[in-house]
């Protein structure tokens, strides 16, 4: 069977960063498709031409994740860099 050929038990690990991958692809075309302000999907909306709706793009473009790390330090352990770079 073409099954017992290709999935074996030596490949299930495989499914799960594969299936991470797929699923944030799917969650940014869900997310450019429906609140990305330049993308228009009903007619209506493709007729209305270029907009300036700043307001609009800006509220795309600063995420709650952006929002989130703004300030922060971009070291993933800063008191473990600090311990061995810093001087005494």
């Amino acid at each position: 069977m073409a099954a017992n050929r290709w999935i074996r038990p030596e490949v299930y690990p495989l499914f799960v960063p594969v299936g991470a991958a797929v699923g944030i692809c799917v969650m940014q075309l869900v997310r450019n498709i429906t609140t990305n302000p330049e993308v228009r999907v009903t007619k209506q909306n493709r007729a209305a031409g270029i907009l300036d709706n700043h307001d609009e793009g800006e509220k795309y473009s600063q995420h709650f994740i952006r929002r989130f790390v703004r300030g922060k330090s971009t070291e993933i352990m800063p008191s473990l860099n600090g311990f061995f770079s810093d001087p005494k």
